[in-house]
């Protein structure tokens, strides 16, 4: 869990663990609020932004919904 808070992709902790599957590395891959929170900081740029100018995003009006992505409920 600490490589994959560190940034390095799952991917590659499955690798190292010796996992020969996915899924089960899956298992103990949880996102931290911390990594979700740096996840929004990363998107949250124009330049960064994954909607066109065009887009709206599904669950801007929904106070509900932003405050769990930002885990804060």
């Amino acid at each position: 869990m600490h490589l994959y808070m560190a940034g390095m992709p799952l991917e590659m902790v499955a690798q190292w663990l010796g996992h020969s599957q996915m899924e089960t590395s899956l298992i103990y891959a949880n996102a931290t609020t911390e990594m979700k929170q740096a996840a929004v900081r990363k998107i949250s740029t124009k330049e960064n932004s994954v909607f066109k100018d065009d887009e709206k995003f599904k669950y801007g009006d929904n106070d509900d919904i932003i405050k769990q992505l930002y885990g804060l409920a």
